[in-house]
């Protein structure tokens, strides 16, 4: 057996409960995927999208529906080492991928006081043109359970705002075209024990402003960092307050919060208020 099908076996047997059990339950309880459809997974070269590549090609093997996969690696900018890293990856797993050059980092990097924001909208932006020439009507990304949990966190905290990031969302300058998260139920604990599992060796995000950081061991200062941390000090307080944070968008009481935004309309519990 070569060693490509002795990692997809970990996928499906060893972690089938942390993996492809919360995979198809998201699949199916948000309704992410219908036949027909031409799904682009991108790869970042991370554990996470990496992982998700490979349950995609699990599911093209037992999905009792047809719909067609193509794999994308949209390179940014990263240096030659970095490159060599996913492509060795690539062919270890036996994923066969598409490369496609932008210039990004150097353009974002190039901005003193938010890379980061930029460098996330420029490369949402490709992605979805990309997707289009290939022929695509969906963008299946890499966010897991954490990072549901890190976004709302980070919404309430430094935004003022409750929203989350949502398992599947329509574009608003592609037409037809969507956004799906099929990892939505998939902790991120569970993906690094399944790398460490099979020592494997992935892609950390590898932007000159984050290579600066690593290399500085000083990883203050990054939000998500930051909210890794309090989520981590909070379970102190409370066991289950991770999993709590994540129920806390399914269960949204209307009737008990002071306002909140509908198709862009603000709307003011006073609206309806005399009227009860």
């Amino acid at each position: 057996m070569e060693l490509h099908q002795e990692i997809e076996i970990t996928i499906i047997k060893t972690y089938i409960a942390h993996f492809w059990a919360p995979f198809v339950k998201s699949l199916k309880e948000f309704q992410l995927l219908k036949p027909k459809d031409k799904v682009c997974v991108c790869i970042s070269g991370g554990k996470d999208s990496m992982l998700l590549a490979k349950l995609f090609q699990e599911l093209k093997r037992h999905s009792d529906f047809e719909f067609e996969v193509t794999y994308l690696v949209m390179n940014p900018g990263y240096n030659e080492r970095n490159l060599k890293l996913i492509q060795s990856n690539l062919n270890l797993l036996h994923i066969d991928a598409i490369v496609k050059n932008t210039d990004i980092f150097e353009i974002a990097n190039a901005q003193t006081k938010t890379p980061c924001y930029l460098c996330a909208k420029m490369r949402r932006g490709a992605l979805y043109k990309l997707a289009k020439e290939l022929g695509c009507n969906k963008i299946a990304l890499g966010h897991h359970y954490d990072d549901v949990i890190e976004t709302t966190l980070m919404n309430m905290l430094n935004n003022g705002s409750f929203q989350t990031m949502l398992p599947k969302l329509h574009s608003d300058n592609y037409e037809g075209m969507e956004l799906i998260r099929p990892m939505y139920f998939i902790r991120e604990r569970d993906i690094q024990r399944w790398v460490n599992y099979n020592e494997l060796v992935f892609l950390n995000c590898a932007c000159k402003f984050t290579e600066d950081i690593n290399k500085s061991k000083d990883l203050t200062g990054s939000k998500r960092y930051d909210t890794k941390l309090l989520i981590k000090d909070l379970l102190k307080y409370n066991p289950f307050v991770e999993k709590n944070i994540f129920k806390a968008p399914f269960n949204v009481n209307v009737d008990k919060v002071i306002g909140y935004k509908l198709h862009n309309k603000e709307i003011s519990f006073l609206d309806e208020y005399d009227e009860n």
